[in-house]
């Protein structure tokens, strides 16, 4: 009798693992499908990229290129006309200097509004929050005129000047991750002989890791795809950053008996997406937990 239950015991984990391996590879093939076809589009992109001319309007497509055009990418980069390394330089030096202007206020500010109190906080706190319902375009046309008086047109200081001064929304999501510190730790600290400054700098800065990194990743996404600032505001060719370089490459490819190189177009357009999936791999674990920790606070 108690051979037959141990048989049974057996047979009943063996059919269980067996289920288990079943549902893990069937969720392992959904998962890769559906991230193939989220890929689709890139691959494709990147297929185009490595092709010729005459490649490129072969039907049915072409997926696979042969021979391989690697030069597509260095005429792309290279081309006098169309300096995009140049664009590339620009798109770096706007995105790393907002970034960390950005970040810097928005985590200033946002420590103000959640450890110190001070009389109208709420009040300035939900002034705060109502910027983020007024459209851009609403101010498009003041913060143009303002800036076309002090005599700052023709450059990225338009852009780079507003960043200091915080995001709304980056100000909100700070906040709502430095309540969830204790605040024994300030008080500790403030025992210890820190001032608000080291508090900010050496405790709380550490401690929202996560957040800090969100707002870092979502202020680098938005302002190396930012196509309306700097087509707006610089005039220079050289001074365009990716984003408008991008369409400005397309729309001058033509300047040779109105022949446009695709292959070309998709090489600057590889170029300028690749950093935005380097940095999504790098930090996707501090983003992923930002986000799913904003939202708690201390009871």
């Amino acid at each position: 009798m108690q051979q037959t239950l141990a048989i049974s015991g057996t047979n009943w984990r063996q059919r269980k693992r067996r289920r288990a391996a079943v549902r893990a590879t069937l969720a392992y093939v959904i998962t890769t499908v559906i991230a193939l076809l989220f890929a689709s589009p890139f691959i494709w992109m990147l297929s185009m990229s490595l092709q010729s001319p005459r490649q490129l309007t072969t039907y049915p497509p072409t997926w696979i290129p042969a021979p391989v055009q690697w030069h597509n990418y260095a005429d792309a980069m290279a081309h006098p006309m169309r300096p995009f390394g140049t664009y590339i330089k620009n798109s770096l030096l706007y995105t790393g200097i907002a970034t960390t202007g950005l970040t810097l206020s928005s985590a200033f500010i946002a420590y103000g509004f959640s450890r110190l109190n001070f009389k109208g906080r709420d009040v300035c706190f939900m002034l705060l929050l109502s910027t983020m319902m007024l459209p851009a375009e609403v101010t498009l046309i003041p913060k143009y005129i303002l800036f076309y008086k002090i005599h700052l047109i023709d450059s990225l200081l338009p852009l780079l000047i507003p960043a200091f001064f915080g995001s709304a929304f980056d100000i909100f999501l700070l906040r709502q991750f430095f309540l969830t510190i204790p605040r024994e730790l300030d008080e500790a600290a403030i025992l210890d002989g820190c001032d608000h400054f080291s508090i900010f700098w050496r405790i709380i800065m550490p401690l929202a890791k996560p957040a800090v990194v969100t707002v870092i990743m979502f202020s680098i996404v938005a302002t190396w795809n930012d196509f309306m600032g700097p087509l707006i505001y610089v005039n220079s060719t050289h001074k365009l950053t990716a984003a408008v370089g991008l369409h400005l490459f397309k729309s001058m490819a033509g300047d040779t008996g109105g022949f446009v190189h695709f292959g070309q177009v998709m090489a600057a357009a590889v170029v300028t997406l690749l950093p935005m999936i380097a940095l999504f791999m790098m930090a996707q674990r501090y983003f992923i937990a930002g986000i799913a920790m904003t939202g708690l606070r201390e009871g």
